[in-house]
């Protein structure tokens, strides 16, 4: 639940596209989610898995609680280049808890 650790790891180009919602973010749009979602104790991330993995894409798997009590399966493809995450790709199924 380090969001500066966690940035870290992420280009400064990188682009967050949420095809549930259709939008797209920049790395620090998404730095601020992700500080908000690690602060709050109620986005729990269970079965976090990565199904397959590369030096060009990272494909991984989670099923997410958040605080509206929602549960979401969760797709994720990560694109990285030159060590890094440049692009993160997700889509998302509602589950009921």
């Amino acid at each position: 639940r380090d969001a500066e650790a966690w940035a870290k790891c992420y280009h400064s180009d990188f682009q967050f596209v949420r095809h549930q919602s259709g939008t797209n973010m920049d790395l620090n749009q998404t730095k601020e989610m992700v500080k908000m979602m690690y602060a709050n104790d109620a986005v729990v991330i269970h079965s976090q898995r990565c199904i397959y993995e590369n030096e060009d894409i990272i494909v991984a798997h989670q099923i997410m609680d958040f605080p509206d009590n929602t549960r979401e399966a969760v797709m994720v493809v990560h694109t990285v280049e030159n060590g890094l995450i440049v692009r993160t790709e997700t889509g998302a199924t509602q589950l009921s808890k």
